[in-house]
């Protein structure tokens, strides 16, 4: 998919984050404008809830570049989608983006990063009144692990694969068609446990927020060290205290960031002008979204995996308000 002009009235349609994710087409504009389509998720999960206000925030900042979210199944099709240039943006988990940079199970892409967005300190969100405590208290049981073709499962396995767990054999591994089915199997007992990651991910906000209340499970002090002498590029991270209903203590855990990429010869002059756009509202998308508090120019430069994975037209902006040299 390359960039579209286009003349249409449908103003309304440029607000209602609801009317972007029914598809690929392009979002209406009063004006003469650029499209730009960015692939999310699945409904109900992180990345939806968070390309609909990265979308709201860019569009009102900059209304001649509009960015046009999409519901997709996930990590695992965005970037092929990308890079046969269906879809010019598009987010990305921590594990999917670094197999893809890496070359693990795949060529190499050649895609880039526009920003780095949130990290995920990954865990498990159980019942309060759960008989589970630990990660091998799971074993055996029915879990869910995010939605198909998303990157949480990825991150799942790696976790588990550094404690000696596989996750389709000593789990009764469940994956859901549609990341928001997860609370309410949680809350009827389909299955005892659904793991996910992040601050203010809305499927744990869910559980928290339920009649049953929620208990989180995340690795321990031994089994991070664990993991990461297996995984080194998990690093440790913290859900701090209150970014849950009744979650009154911090939560150490392991994890990644994720990313929004971009197709491979998304012009330099466009990503350069996303980023200044993205740079310029980063206090306003902070008090619209707790996670976007993390999607800085700052934080994309220290959680990129290498420094020449970031956009040309980035690191000119970059360089121009002294974020790198």
């Amino acid at each position: 998919m390359r960039f579209a002009f286009v003349f249409l009235l449908g103003a309304a349609l440029l607000s209602s984050p609801a009317a972007a994710q029914t598809g690929g087409n392009a979002i209406p504009t009063t004006t003469p404008g650029l499209t730009i389509s960015l692939g999310t998720a699945t409904p109900g999960g992180g990345f939806p809830l968070y390309g609909n206000a990265f979308s709201q925030a860019m569009n009102a900042a900059d209304p001649q570049m509009i960015i046009a979210p999409r519901n997709t199944k996930g990590s695992n099709e965005n970037i092929p989608l990308l890079e046969k240039g269906e879809l010019d943006l598009a987010l990305v988990a921590g594990e999917p983006a670094y197999e893809a940079f890496a070359g693990i199970g795949r060529a190499k892409v050649r895609l880039k990063i526009l920003t780095a967005i949130y990290s995920n300190p990954g865990m498990f969100v159980v019942r309060a009144d759960s008989p589970y405590k630990t990660i091998r208290d799971l074993v055996g049981q029915p879990v869910a692990f995010g939605a198909k073709g998303s990157g949480l499962p990825i991150l799942a396995r790696y976790v588990l694969d550094g404690l000696g767990l596989r996750q389709d054999e000593d789990f009764k591994a469940i994956y859901l068609d549609r990341a928001g089915d997860g609370p309410a199997m949680v809350e009827d007992g389909r299955v005892a446990a659904l793991w996910g990651a992040g601050i203010g991910w809305p499927g744990f906000a869910a559980v928290a927020s339920s009649v049953s209340g929620a208990r989180f499970i995340a690795p321990s002090a031994e089994e991070i060290a664990r993991i990461r002498a297996k995984h080194a590029f998990l690093k440790p991270l913290t859900v701090p205290a209150g970014s849950y209903p009744n979650q009154s203590e911090p939560i150490a855990s392991l994890g990644s960031w994720s990313f929004v990429l971009t197709r491979e010869d998304l012009p330099d002059d466009v990503a350069y002008r996303l980023a200044k756009t993205l740079h310029g509202v980063e206090p306003t998308f902070c008090k619209q979204l707790a996670q976007a508090c993390e999607t800085t120019a700052a934080n994309t430069v220290a959680a990129a995996p290498k420094p020449e994975l970031i956009h040309p037209g980035v690191m000119k902006y970059f360089r121009e308000i002294g974020v790198v040299k």
